[in-house]
């Protein structure tokens, strides 16, 4: 299987970095960067083992990605694990794990992804997608103290 890990540090308590995974306005901020809209009307997020979320981007050129997922691990503040998918129609999902520690008086995150049917080419484009959505969320923890 295919997998992504990307690990981040933050000048923020990891209390704010688990909020802006699982607060539907935060998530909406930094998911899918400043380029892309994930309009709040389109994003429910059920976070608890067992629970659902989704978002839809809306992209510069008018189209759109929903997105579906669900809820498998909720340790606040410090583990996350859920599901992934941009294709619904589809069994196979990504699974997304977040581990954060307090580092330094911040926090590091280790962040993985298991893509099932994913081929280097894919894993290299979503690394660089997250790793700009990760900018974005830099800064939306650190304004938040």
């Amino acid at each position: 299987m295919a997998e992504l890990t990307i690990t981040r540090s933050f000048a923020a308590p990891r209390e704010a970095v688990f909020d802006a995974w699982t607060n539907p306005e935060k998530f909406a901020v930094w998911f899918g960067t400043d380029g892309v809209d994930v309009p709040a009307e389109t994003l429910s997020m059920d976070v608890r083992p067992g629970g659902s979320w989704k978002a839809v981007m809306k992209l510069p050129d008018d189209t759109s990605i929903s997105w579906i997922g669900e809820y498998l691990e909720v340790d606040a503040p410090s583990h996350l694990v859920m599901t992934i998918t941009d294709n619904p129609a589809l069994d196979a999902r990504g699974v997304i794990t977040v581990d954060l520690a307090e580092v330094g008086g911040g926090t590091e995150m280790i962040m993985s992804q298991e893509s099932p049917g994913f081929d280097q080419g894919q894993l290299d484009q979503t690394a660089i997608g997250y790793n700009a959505f990760f900018d974005v969320m830099g800064t939306l923890v650190a304004e938040s103290e």
